[in-house]
């Protein structure tokens, strides 16, 4: 079991990272971290490139250090 990141651990990280790493840093496993990201759940916006999910380092940073945290937006209906 990987243990989550530290708040220092979070600010060495390159710009974007896997959804997996940005999961760690909010102490959520693999299988809720890609649910989350589906449902467009995830703590912080995930953007998705092909096959994959990315994460924006700083706005790991600003949800880990904001003491009023903001609500997801809902996904916009199509």
């Amino acid at each position: 079991m990987r243990t989550p990141l530290t708040l220092a651990e979070v600010r060495e990280l390159p710009a974007a990272v896997d959804l997996v790493t940005a999961a760690r840093a909010f102490n959520l496993g693999r299988t809720l971290a890609y649910t989350l990201a589906r449902q467009n759940r995830f703590p912080v916006p995930v953007h998705r490139h092909g096959r994959a999910y990315r994460v924006h380092t700083t706005d790991i940073l600003n949800a880990l250090t904001d003491p009023e945290p903001r609500p997801t937006p809902e996904p916009a209906e199509q």
